[in-house]
């Protein structure tokens, strides 16, 4: 099987708060560490109740101080929202703390609504079509520092920060195609152009310094359980989650509910069924079945699993039954 990796997007239950939920979010690191997946990122959201990551970095430095071996990262921090030299310093700072295990994945999107992504101020108008200009101006920063140079990153400077593009269209694949770097698809919550972007970025290629071949990670909801409809339970969490943000009613991960989606309208079923169809629900077996279905399918090189879950402990399991199913 091809490494797993977890994403954590720190999810805040409803009767819970933002403290027990990163808190949990270390546990489940060490949890994944023990279980043998490769890394572990978090992703930068912001003015969202249900997700405690919006400080990234600083959540990615208490998680790295509490394990040991497995590699921790973003997944991802939204460049438009920061000055690249910050992100430098950031990252260069994690990366002088805990040598050979921080990965920077980056994204264009703000993370977050426009009314937010403003009161981040940064320049709305620009800062999206200058993300190619701003990635390379990331990396520059990570270079050994030449003679005479007047702005250094420090920490940052001569360090080995390894970055990937991350994407949910196009752009992000023919980015990291030119730029030779590692591409993270978030088919996760947005399958629609998963197919064309893996054949894009594979056929558009450029080998670099960083990487000689092309290496895709994609995402992907697995909800494991002992039983489908135990699984089909926990699911539940994240639809309700979902249906609730498209909706304009974001809010705290909602508790389980029992056949869910049956009462839904058929618009809000179409939905579901389009953005999380790359989730595999269900017991042992019918995780293994669907994960190798996946892989064959994709051809990834990585599969990035997240898994939004009411019940830490029912979590936790997931993660457990997916590693003993794909022989980590």
């Amino acid at each position: 099987m091809i490494p797993l990796s977890v994403l954590d997007l720190s999810p805040v239950p409803e009767g819970s708060d933002v403290g027990q939920s990163l808190r949990n979010s270390l546990d489940l690191a060490r949890h994944a560490e023990r279980l043998g997946y490769r890394r572990i990122w978090f992703a930068e959201h912001h003015n969202m109740a249900g997700i405690a990551s919006a400080a990234t970095a600083v959540v990615i430095g208490h998680v790295a101080a509490g394990t040991s071996t497995i590699r921790v990262g973003a997944g991802g921090i939204m460049l438009p929202n920061h000055a690249p030299l910050l992100v430098a310093e950031q990252f260069g700072t994690l990366a002088a703390l805990f040598p050979g295990r921080i990965d920077l994945g980056l994204g264009r999107a703000p993370g977050t609504d426009q009314l937010t992504a403003r009161a981040l101020r940064r320049n709305l108008n620009s800062d999206a079509d200058a993300f190619p200009q701003d990635v390379v101006e990331l990396m520059n920063y990570f270079r050994p520092a030449e003679p005479g140079q007047r702005v250094r990153a420090v920490p940052g400077a001569g360090l080995d920060v390894p970055v990937w593009i991350l994407g949910s269209s196009l752009f992000g694949a023919q980015l990291a195609a030119a730029l030779g770097l590692p591409y993270a698809f978030a088919s996760h919550f947005a399958p629609a152009e998963l197919d064309h972007a893996i054949e894009i970025y594979r056929a558009r290629f450029e080998p670099s310094e960083h990487l000689d071949k092309p290496y895709v990670m994609l995402g992907l909801n697995v909800f494991a359980a002992e039983t489908d409809r135990e699984a089909k339970l926990r699911f539940s969490s994240l639809q309700q989650a979902f249906v609730n943000l498209r909706t304009g009613k974001p809010g705290k991960l909602p508790p389980p509910v029992e056949n869910y989606e049956e009462g839904l309208d058929a618009t809000a079923r179409a939905l579901l069924q389009h953005a999380l169809s790359c989730s595999i629900v269900g017991s042992p077996q019918t995780v293994k079945e669907g994960l190798d279905a996946f892989v064959k399918r994709t051809g990834a090189d990585e599969l990035m699993v997240t898994a939004q879950i009411f019940d830490h402990a029912a979590r936790i399991r997931s993660f457990e039954i997916l590693a003993d199913m794909a022989g980590l």
